[in-house]
């Protein structure tokens, strides 16, 4: 029997509303992560904001299909998300984990209205179990012994350990008795991946750099306007320092910002360089990778330091 073409149009909407809520959920849940780790006040009421426009789209969206329990599950969040929006005021891991269960609901709707299993991995546990979470306090003055020993052997270079006292410190400003660790994980891996990310981004471009340097150390012909490939090598350096930014790799941002100003120069005729110079920048760039590496390599071991003193 054919399908009625109401019916295959009605489907078709489905799958479509589909893909949308599971990208709503994952903007959710990431800035939901965000949010539990005490982030500055505006970027609180960002991530809040975020979460907010995320739950009305999926409820205004399931209200236009007629799934009548995801439309409820997902405005009955609202008022849980209004508890947790105002950094100035105290918020509890209560308040977050009634958010987190409430989305759990919206889980569970959507998988009801539409067949399709939502997974739930991005919703924190409950704080039932005593394991998965960590005193404030205490949580603060584990980091600060773990920075006195680094700081007496000049053992690390980076500043996670810093960022997570910081979050502490504002949390504990807040009321906030205790920390969930598996959101303190949860910011661990991701700095982990942004950091690999950015170091690979960075390999991937050395050769075409320096292919590039090379090109110009050789040239000795003045073009009236610089190459194509000349002029995308200025656009990749500017994303190279852009990333840069992103994960707080300062001497390389640094690095990145002076040699995109001198290939700017360079590539528009401004300025005569001699070839011992672009030797000595192809040197610079490799030094500047080299940093890089051990930059991963610091943030590594800040990292495991911090996951030694969470209890498991």
């Amino acid at each position: 029997m054919s399908v009625e073409p109401e019916d295959a149009f009605q489907k078709e909407l489905v799958e479509l509303f589909v893909q949308e809520a599971q990208e709503w959920l994952q903007q959710i849940h990431v800035a939901l992560d965000e949010l539990q780790q005490a982030p500055p006040f505006e970027r609180h009421r960002a991530l809040a904001q975020t979460i907010k426009i995320g739950i009305t789209n999926l409820g205004g969206s399931a209200a236009t299909l007629t799934l009548s329990d995801v439309e409820r599950a997902s405005f009955a969040a609202l008022p849980f998300v209004e508890a947790v929006q105002d950094p100035s005021i105290r918020i509890s891991v209560d308040d977050f984990i009634a958010l987190c269960k409430q989305l759990g609901h919206v889980h569970g709707a959507l998988t009801r209205a539409t067949g399709v299993a939502f997974d739930e991995k991005h919703v924190p546990a409950s704080n039932d179990d005593p394991s998965t979470m960590i005193e404030t306090k205490k949580f603060l003055v584990l980091l600060r012994g773990v920075q006195d020993q680094c700081t007496a052997g000049n053992t690390f270079h980076r500043n996670v350990i810093q960022t997570m006292m910081v979050q502490a410190e504002e949390l504990m400003e807040r009321g906030v008795e205790q920390c969930n660790v598996a959101s303190i994980q949860e910011f661990l891996d991701r700095s982990a991946e942004e950091d690999q990310g950015f170091l690979q981004v960075v390999r991937q471009e050395l050769p075409h750099l320096k292919a590039v340097l090379q090109i110009l150390k050789n040239d000795d012909i003045v073009p009236g306007q610089p190459s194509s490939d000349l002029r995308n090598v200025v656009e990749r350096v500017a994303q190279l320092w852009s990333a840069a930014q992103q994960v707080n790799a300062s001497q390389a941002m640094v690095f990145f910002v002076g040699l995109h100003s001198f290939l700017t120069i360079v590539t528009q005729r401004r300025l005569v360089v001699y070839a011992k110079n672009y030797d000595a920048i192809q040197s610079r760039l490799d030094q500047s990778v080299k940093g890089i590496e051990e930059w991963v390599i610091s943030g590594r071991t800040e990292r495991m330091a911090i996951q030694d003193i969470l209890p498991h």
